[in-house]
């Protein structure tokens, strides 16, 4: 698509805004970029790039800065990678080490917060799927009762359900019977692969509790196992790009705290191999639009059982963050998988 000439431009563009900050103009580029071109034709190949949706021109300068789509085409076809430094290696090994398995997630959380200046994000290993050991109801009031789950495992979930109608004790017991005596013993995946047809032999004003029960019980389980940690979202705080926008800054944080829609974008990046970059618009998350994500999946025994991240500006040093990102995945996973065969 670009003659080398508009790649070294595009990059050497690229490089000096996110160390500066500033938008670069034709005359930093004639300078930076080691090509003996003049400043005429600097200028006509900055306009080819910004017809192409690759840099964008600020009303208040003369300079151009990268789009969403510079920095994929940078990433995807530009970057050179720095290797990390052996004392940050020697580092993230040290508070990565197995004999510590308590604190592994929230010392890689941390650790990839402290090294990049952004946010760290972890999410927790997926468990093998629970098995349900035990279901009960209890009334607590005429239309309110008390669903309690009990898993193989010891895992005890509480849920509270609002019926339509009041249900006797009787009707409770029977269909306490009947989940313990039909689910018992399976996870949620396989109960839900015969709910339909068993509900259907129920009798019809059983069908709505159990429904509801079944619902409730598959996702108590699942909100167990959907968890990350993150550390360092103070440190977004400080980014010129994000904290002059109070209104995108605070959509940020909610969505740090509501974590459903991230926990869908690193569902996809822990499923997905090597390291996985969401530049802008490229998450699907609104708050992110002006951020970029940086993840690579972590693993147990060779499988992928989570992904480590950093959310910041899309004006990052990829260069950077990405092996930090790697190799902190990498060590996690040894780690977790040494953990896991003592």
């Amino acid at each position: 698509m670009l003659d080398e000439r508009a790649r070294t431009l595009l990059k050497t563009l690229i490089e000096r805004y996110i160390a500066d900050g500033q938008p670069v103009g034709s005359r930093a580029l004639s300078r930076y970029s080691g090509l003996d071109l003049s400043a005429a034709t600097v200028r006509n190949v900055m306009a080819d790039l910004e017809d192409l949706g690759f840099i964008a021109s600020p009303h208040t300068s003369a300079g151009r800065v990268p789009t969403p789509r510079g920095y994929r085409f940078f990433v995807d076809s530009l970057l050179i990678t720095q290797p990390l430094e052996s004392e940050k290696i020697h580092a993230i090994e040290g508070r990565l080490h197995p004999s510590h398995p308590k604190d592994l997630i929230s010392n890689a959380s941390e650790l990839l917060s402290g090294f990049t200046h952004f946010a760290g994000i972890v999410l927790t290993p997926r468990r093998k799927p629970q098995r349900i050991r035990q279901m009960e109801f209890v009334s607590l009031s005429e239309k309110r009762i008390l669903l309690i789950l009990v898993t193989t495992d010891g895992d005890v979930q509480n849920r509270i359900l609002f019926t339509e109608r009041p249900y006797s004790a009787a009707e409770l017991v029977v269909a306490t019977n009947y989940l313990n005596q039909y689910f018992a013993g399976h996870d949620f995946e396989q109960i839900r692969n015969r709910v339909r047809e068993d509900l259907l032999k129920l009798r019809s004003d059983l069908q709505n509790l159990m429904a509801a029960a079944l619902a409730a019980g598959d996702e108590a389980l699942s909100r167990a196992d959907d968890q990350y940690v993150i550390s360092g979202e103070r440190n977004l705080l400080e980014v010129e790009e994000l904290s002059s926008n109070m209104k995108r800054l605070r959509e940020l944080f909610d969505l740090f705290e509501q974590r459903t829609a991230l926990m869908r974008l690193l569902d996809i990046s822990h499923r997905a191999a090597g390291i996985q970059i969401y530049i802008g618009g490229e998450s699907g998350l609104a708050p992110l639009d002006e951020c970029s994500v940086v993840t690579a999946p972590y693993e147990v025994d060779g499988q992928i059982v989570g992904s480590v991240g950093v959310i910041g500006p899309t004006r990052m040093a990829y260069e950077r963050v990405i092996p930090i990102v790697d190799i902190t995945a990498k060590l996690l996973s040894s780690a977790l998988t040494y953990q896991a065969s003592s």
